[in-house]
């Protein structure tokens, strides 16, 4: 019997019944190869198995069929629907689909739509996708952690297998491949042989941005520096300035100037302009000199910075920033100080998406498993320091539509020109960070959630005990942060004792932290009130559109003190001792891998 023609306007069902075969070949092919590649490769590996994906998968796979009832309900259903979605192409009038109202910004562009066949391909895609994400719900008797890593783990293969990512899937590419004469893919071809070279994807102009030149380019001096960090102080742009410094301390796994983009972008240039005697860390890249760094050195090194800030400006305290990592370490060294009665030099401490409780510290935590330490230990083996590339691969993996897959695309598969970005650039620059330290902070404080524990870590001697600390806290959290998240950075308002006052900012790790007032972006929610649990927080906060930076000025500014005359760096109340030692941005910040 023939098979009935297309109306006009719709897929041949021929057609169409090809491309789904084709996609669930390739679903198929991709699932076995993968397979296939840590079955042989492990052998070869001085660890099997490395992140224990394959013994994960073989879990996770053991749990879904265990119940082969709701297995069973899973695949009628997904039935139903695939017959829905091919009846709403036939029949266009008459029946609906069930994912075509889905929102997805990887088939944004027109040509998914116009062509009916990628059309359904896009759907079947989502349709697919949709119900194994389900079904990576319903993993029983997997453990809470062993569960997580297999969740994320199938949510990595269900994006990496996206038709937006195949080149002969993709109606983008093909038209592109079809208008230049393949002149994108040779482009392309260019891009992923120089990023090879580099050992990493680049995502931006790297030749736009200069360190020094038009990112961190807020003028000041190195004024001390040790083995491990440079401190800079900046220079005033107002007559007088608040009494009580700000030291920042950011995180050391990154680069500082995060904190100082493009002049428009910088947090410290506009703190300076606030009036601020403004003080930032700069850390040195990791290598053979600091690979015996543990908790107690970050920590010592913090504790040093403070006490040469307060020894420069001549004051009894100082205002403490701390960013992620150094946020956390941060909660640690005021813990110290409260132990030592030196709480006073800390007049108060800023968080930005600091955490301290990692107990629900989302997808982060399925790297921080015996089977991901022991990887670090073999990647550490012949160094003592983690590459950073590994590093940013990671966190790049938590977002990897965003951060992997899209770049795939615009780079290797359409050939376009990288675009300058000043904060891709910062992400591009990556930190190498000690592997005992890196050990020490993933088995410690993620895994064994020591931080929390009083006196479940001695650092530099003190058993920690953060219910002592008492110094005035302002703690930053984003709302869409993938790396610490929101709920997790709230806990830090049931750790301390004293004034706390918690902001969530829109956005995430980075965009809800570098939020300057004149970006008019975002919004930020704020409540007199911190109750215990995050959810009642956000039930009860009041939202306020724009930048959160004019709240946090106006929290510190009454906590500075009275004006005094600007300080400039290398005249300041030390009598000569810490004079300068070269122009910010200093030598540290400027050293890649």
């Amino acid at each position: 019997m023939a098979a009935t023609p297309a109306e006009p306007g719709l897929p041949d069902p021929a057609q169409s019944l090809e491309a789904f075969q084709k996609w669930t070949e390739l679903a198929g092919r991709g699932q076995q190869l993968m397979l296939e590649f840590w079955t042989r490769e492990a052998d070869k590996l001085p660890i099997p198995d490395p992140l224990g994906v394959m013994a994960t998968w073989q879990r996770a796979s053991a749990a879904l069929l265990a119940d082969p009832q709701k297995l069973l309900d899973l695949q009628q259903r997904y039935l139903t629907d695939a017959m829905a979605l091919w009846q709403s192409f036939l029949q266009p009038d008459t029946a609906k689909s069930p994912v075509a109202a889905i929102k997805d910004k990887r088939f944004a562009s027109p040509a998914w739509h116009e062509a009916p066949a990628f059309d359904f391909v896009r759907q079947s895609y989502l349709l697919a996708s949709n119900y194994i994400l389900e079904g990576s719900q319903h993993l029983d008797g997997l453990d809470t952690h062993e569960r997580a890593k297999a969740q994320f783990l199938i949510k990595q293969f269900v994006d990496a297998m996206s038709p937006s990512n195949f080149a002969a899937l993709n109606p983008e590419v093909l038209k592109k491949t079809a208008e230049s004469g393949g002149q994108n893919l040779l482009k392309g071809l260019e891009h992923l042989l120089d990023d090879l070279k580099a050992g990493k994807m680049r995502m931006t102009d790297e030749q736009a941005f200069e360190v020094g030149r038009n990112v961190a380019a807020t003028p000041g001096k190195v004024v001390f520096e040790t083995p491990l960090f440079q401190l800079i102080q900046y220079s005033p742009t107002t007559e007088t300035v608040f009494a009580t410094p700000l030291l920042i301390f950011p995180p050391w796994i990154n680069k500082f100037y995060i904190l100082d983009l493009t002049p428009e972008k910088s947090f410290i240039r506009w703190a300076v302009a606030e009036g601020l005697t403004v003080f930032v860390v700069s850390w040195k890249n990791a290598d053979a000199s600091t690979g015996d760094a543990s908790h107690d050195t970050y920590a010592q090194a913090q504790l040093t910075a403070i006490d040469t800030v307060l020894e420069i400006c001549g004051t009894p305290s100082a205002h403490l920033i701390g960013y992620c990592v150094a946020g956390t370490y941060l909660s640690a060294t005021l813990a110290i100080l409260a132990a030592r009665g030196q709480a006073a030099k800390a007049a108060s401490a800023t968080f930005f998406t600091a955490q301290v409780d990692l107990s629900d510290c989302g997808d982060l935590s399925v790297f921080v498993d015996d089977a991901s330490l022991a990887t670090i230990d073999r990647l550490t083996a012949d160094q003592p320091w983690l590459d950073g590339r590994y590093m940013a691969t990671t966190f790049n993996l938590l977002r990897s539509n965003d951060l992997i897959w899209n770049y795939v695309v615009n780079n290797y598969l359409l050939g376009k020109d990288y675009f300058p970005f000043d904060l891709l650039y910062w992400n591009g620059d990556a930190t190498n960070v000690p592997a005992r330290w890196h050990r020490q902070y993933l088995a410690d404080i993620y895994r064994d959630n020591l931080m929390v524990k009083p006196g479940g870590l001695t650092i530099l001697g003190v058993p920690i005990d953060l219910t002592t600390v008492a110094t005035p806290a302002y703690i930053q959290g984003g709302r869409e942060d993938h790396i610490a998240p929101a709920r997790s950075a709230y806990k830090l308002t049931g750790q301390f004792g004293g004034e706390k006052r918690f902001v969530l900012a829109g956005s995430g790790h980075i965009a809800g932290v570098v939020n300057p007032p004149t970006s008019g972006k975002y919004q930020y929610w704020t409540s007199d009130t911190l109750p215990a649990k995050f959810d009642d927080f956000v039930a009860a906060a009041k939202e306020t559109k724009g930048s959160w930076w004019p709240d946090w000025i106006a929290w510190i500014a009454p906590r500075s003190g009275d004006r005094v005359p600007a300080r400039v760096p290398g005249s300041g109340a030390d009598g000569g001792k810490f004079g300068i030692i070269e122009a910010a941005p200093g030598r540290y910040v400027k050293e890649r891998i």
